[in-house]
């Protein structure tokens, strides 16, 4: 496992037991919206922090790029940090939420970690070399076909990205085998990249959401582009991720509402 891995497995975990150890105290936690349907907790920020004193103590150089904590640093090395993905889960005690580390190295996705405290379900993966899932291989799904295939995708939080939403749902529901929002966009790659979902799709989500899972899903045999024809998923935050068969009909699928 590459020394950056290490890491950021240490870590996740580390914040995944933070998370863990309080979330019998939902009821006495201070919650602060952020935005319509987005929230924040101190165990979001408690986690955080968990995860930025272990890697500046590894690695005090490195430049941090935080959900909560913002940007800090100047460095060729980024670490992209969501410390727990899926905080309205979280609050409703549904037990499908993640710490996600992505690394960026020079401007390119280089390795990502994505551990889910309640499964105990660690997602590794570096460029060149591979994707695991409890130091197992992974691989994508095999599905060729588009009713078949089971799909994850997210609702968009921003009532103006609904109209666009919409449609795009519709076509997906009318030709695939079923349709899955399950809150945690992490998560929804990492499923991709293991082959529990064949696809996903979300729009307007942020770096933390997406950079660990981009490399897991291409390092699972995967392909990850942008919904519009753009070049970065990551700066975008639209995002498509399927095997290399479906890939192609999920974007055709997409594509007339995408146009609009």
């Amino acid at each position: 496992m590459h020394p950056l891995v290490n890491i950021a497995v240490s870590a996740a975990r580390a914040a995944g037991n933070f998370i863990i150890r309080h979330q019998e105290r939902i009821e006495q936690l201070q919650i602060e919206r952020k935005s319509r349907n987005d929230f924040v907790t101190q165990i979001d920020r408690g986690a955080e922090r968990e995860i930025i004193g272990i890697i500046q103590k590894a690695y005090p150089q490195h430049a941090i790029l935080a959900e909560e904590s913002g940007a800090q640093g100047d460095n060729e090395v980024v670490w992209i940090i969501d410390p727990l993905d899926g905080t309205t889960n979280f609050l409703h005690r549904i037990p499908h939420y993640a710490v996600s580390i992505g690394i960026q190295v020079r401007g390119r996705l280089e390795h990502g970690v994505i551990y889910a405290p309640c499964t105990q379900d660690l997602y590794c993966a570096s460029r060149g070399a591979g994707a695991t899932l409890n130091n197992r291989k992974i691989r994508v799904s095999n599905c060729k076909d588009l009713d078949q295939a089971l799909i994850g995708t997210g609702v968009p939080l921003r009532e103006e990205h609904l109209d666009r939403y919409l449609p795009m749902i519709s076509s997906i529901a009318a030709q695939t085998a079923g349709v899955r929002r399950a809150g945690a966009a992490s998560l929804d790659l990492a499923y991709v990249a293991a082959g529990r979902l064949d696809g996903f799709w979300e729009l307007n989500l942020k770096p933390w959401d997406v950079a660990a899972g981009i490399v897991l899903v291409q390092e699972a045999g995967g392909v990850v582009s942008e919904l519009y024809g753009k070049d970065d998923p990551l700066a975008t935050g639209n995002v498509l991720a399927a095997n290399i068969k479906l890939h192609p009909l999920l974007a055709q699928s997409i594509a007339p509402a995408a146009a609009d």
